[in-house]
């Protein structure tokens, strides 16, 4: 081992990849190609799946999809531009009449090595093992036989397949792992670690949630500092065509520290990082850990496959100094990451923009400023980043070809119309707040009142059914107050998709909008909303995002864009305004559902993320909150009551944006029945029975002067 500095100069990447989309993906792979290339990098990591992109689903049993990927993967062999680099590219293989999850190195038009993924993700919304199987023999690699249209290009007949690692003619040994395998708790890096492997590659695609982040590159960091090494992540940015935005963030880390560092948001299509280090450092960082070197003494060794090429000392660059991690606040990645995932699915659908239903409300409120903020982005991206792809992509949505936008509020009313659809029941106060923004964040606004639509449909009723219904607050029953809650709702849901279509061609354009929606994930959870009202649409970025962090969101957004008109929808109570205002009654969302925001956000948490049915629920909330037990099992049975009756509405819930782990969409997701017993009779006879027991234990307790803490009093 010389203890000169043995330098080498390492690429990371995030694509924006598209689902099926193999031209675009070939020419954003060749792009981050070119790129570490020019920035003198000897290696290259690509992304998860990136050749056929990694949400084809069920398009991974077609025999198209493999078809295409080896095509694809054909002309990256035959590019001259792409010599000269170790390149990890990532596609679906079949090997012996099985479909693996693969990692694929090439290098100088030729390919080095196949490596099937060992660890499958499968929980959440992640189903790989629905179409892969992982690679049963760990350290084992076997031929492979190439199909033509490779062999044709490279003269290989085979190349290796399996459980190996890549060793270069310096003796500089390569292990590979993708996505999953980093988060499992014996992850291959550790045993490739104690084989002398010095760099670690991670082919990912992992997608934003909140808060996660910083858990990833905790993990990864603390992973190195653990065994020594050099890792090199990479992982898919943007919406490949589903609920999720993969929230790239590429990055190097050395021995625990880390090196380089990109965007976790953001419009461009490709983003390449790179770092000078030395790879003697990780010698020396290991062989000052004795107990790691009696471990690495007796590990069983992985087969090598060498690739021909010299790795480290090829660097004249300066060492990269390390950096320390950046993270964006919560309010920050709901600013960023749905208006980065809305900016994808408008671009790539080719619609002409947005159609926003502004109740005056702070959901919608959000979903506005969301927009505001994907404004701000592109017109940072075309002026300070000068992205022409953005740019391209602008132009042919707003139908200008010689269009630049330079002001985000201008670039906001051709991207979106907003709406106050008004009836009998609704305030002036709300009808000015939906105003007040528009005019901030600049949308094309306009004010309506649909009562004679909904009179309308009230009066068909009563032609043929001879019966007029009314309000609770006008003395007529709840199923009366229901319907006609409901009709004004869905008028709603009507008008806005009739009005999206249309309105372009009113104003002279050309193109129709898409819906957004604006349900947050409590009500989506509590069933809070009528099915097929202003909750549908095309798209909801709010629709994971709890009321407390739409809350936060908005008042983030007042110190970032300064609207003034903010203050007024922090301040205001949340409310539906289907009901009339009387003397003694005020509608408010919070009454209406019987729990509080806050409590449902607690709620939410230990249904899906803990894992609790009612009693456990009871029982774990009974730690948290401070109430009556029976007050507290009449909160639990109320929601699952509602849950009940309620979940049909997850089965046909809008497309959201998915960044919390409690999200009740019903779409692979969160997949539960839609036809429950609301009574949940042995589930609520076990709360009752903990709640009989509680306040007899209570009243032992009192009798012998004991406080709830188990001590008596001095």
């Amino acid at each position: 081992m010389s203890n000169s500095p043995l330098k080498v100069c390492v690429a990371a990447c995030s694509l924006n990849q598209w689902a099926l989309d193999f031209d675009g993906n070939y020419s954003r792979i060749c792009s981050t190609i070119i790129q570490a290339k020019e920035q003198g990098a000897l290696i290259r990591v690509g992304t998860e799946l990136e050749i056929c992109g990694y949400g084809c689903y069920d398009h991974f049993y077609e025999p198209d999809t493999l078809q295409h990927c080896w095509q694809t993967l054909a002309r990256l062999l035959t590019n001259a531009d792409l010599r000269g680099i170790l390149v990890f590219t990532g596609m679906p293989v079949m090997h012996r009449g099985v479909l693996y999850n693969c990692l694929v190195a090439f290098h100088n038009q030729k390919i080095v090595f196949i490596k099937p993924k060992r660890h499958l993700a499968n929980e959440l919304n992640y189903r790989e093992m629905r179409y892969f199987v992982n690679w049963k023999r760990a350290r084992h690699v076997e031929p492979f036989i190439l199909p033509k249209q490779i062999n044709s290009v490279t003269r290989q007949v085979k190349v290796p397949f399996g459980d190996g690692v890549i060793s270069t003619f310096d003796n500089v040994d390569i292990g590979c792992e993708s996505c999953e395998e980093l988060f499992v708790p014996h992850s291959p890096h550790i045993d490739m670690s104690l084989d002398d492997v010095a760099i670690f590659i991670n082919m990912s695609a992992s997608h934003h949630i909140l808060r996660k982040l910083n858990y990833r590159v905790d993990l990864i960091m603390h992973s190195m500092k653990k065994v020594g090494g050099i890792y090199i992540y990479s992982n898919q940015k943007g919406c490949d065509g589903d609920r999720t935005y993969f929230d790239g963030c590429p990055m190097v880390v050395v021995n625990g520290n880390l090196s380089a560092q990109g965007t976790q948001f953001g419009l461009q299509d490709t983003e390449v990082v790179t770092a000078c280090i030395d790879i003697n450092d990780v010698y020396n960082y290991r062989s000052s850990v004795m107990s790691r070197s009696h471990q690495a003494a007796s590990t069983e060794h992985y087969p090598r496959i060498n690739v021909d090429m010299v790795l480290g000392g090829q660097c004249e660059l300066d060492l990269t100094p390390f950096i320390e991690p950046r993270y964006h606040t919560p309010e920050e990645e709901i600013c960023y990451g749905p208006a980065s995932w809305l900016w994808d699915y408008l671009r790539r659908s080719k619609m002409a923009g947005f159609f926003l239903p502004l109740s005056g409300g702070i959901d919608s409120a959000s979903v506005a400023l969301i927009i505001s903020s994907m404004c701000h982005m592109i017109v940072y991206a075309v002026g300070e980043d000068n992205d022409n792809q953005v740019l391209r992509d602008v132009r042919a949505l707003t139908r200008l070809p010689n269009y630049t936008p330079t002001d985000p509020t201008e670039l906001c009313e051709r991207m979106l119309v907003t709406c106050y659809m008004g009836t009998q029941n609704s305030s002036k106060t709300t009808e000015n707040r939906a105003g007040a923004l528009a005019k901030d964040i600049g949308s094309y606004h306009m004010s309506i009142n649909i009562d004679s639509i909904i009179n309308a449909i009230i009066n068909v009723f009563s032609l043929f059914t001879g019966k007029s219904p009314k309000f609770k607050a006008h003395g007529g029953s709840q199923v009366e107050n229901m319907a006609l809650q409901n009709i004004q709702a869905r008028t709603r849901m009507v008008v806005g998709y009739f009005v999206a279509q249309l309105i372009n061609w009113s104003r002279g354009k050309s193109g129709s909008l898409l819906v957004l929606s604006s349900a947050n994930v409590d009500e989506n959870l509590m069933g809070y909303l009528t099915k097929y009202d202003c909750s549908s649409g095309d798209l909801n970025p709010i629709g994971s995002i709890c009321k407390r962090d739409l809350r936060s969101f908005v008042a983030h957004s007042k110190s970032v864009f300064g609207f003034p008109s903010i203050d007024a929808f922090l301040e205001a109570k949340p409310t539906a305004e289907l009901e009339p205002i009387t003397d003694g009654y005020e509608q408010t969302d919070e009454e209406d559902m019987g729990l509080t925001y806050d409590e449902l956000n607690d709620i939410g948490r230990l249904r899906k993320i803990e894992r609790c049915g009612p009693f456990y629920m009871y029982k774990r909330l009974s730690c948290m909150w401070e109430m009556e037990p029976k007050d507290l099992g009449d909160k639990v049975k109320l929601f699952f009551q509602k849950y009940a009756i309620n979940r049909h509405k997850a089965c046909v819930i809008t497309p959201s944006y998915l960044c919390e782990l409690y999200c009740p969409d019903d779409n692979r997701f969160d997949l539960r029945p839609f036809l429950y017993n609301p009574k949940w009779d042995v589930q609520f006879r076990e709360i009752d029975n903990s709640i009989k027991i509680g306040v007899l234990a209570k009243q032992q307790s009192m009798q012998a002067g004991i406080d709830k803490f188990g001590k008596k009093p001095i």
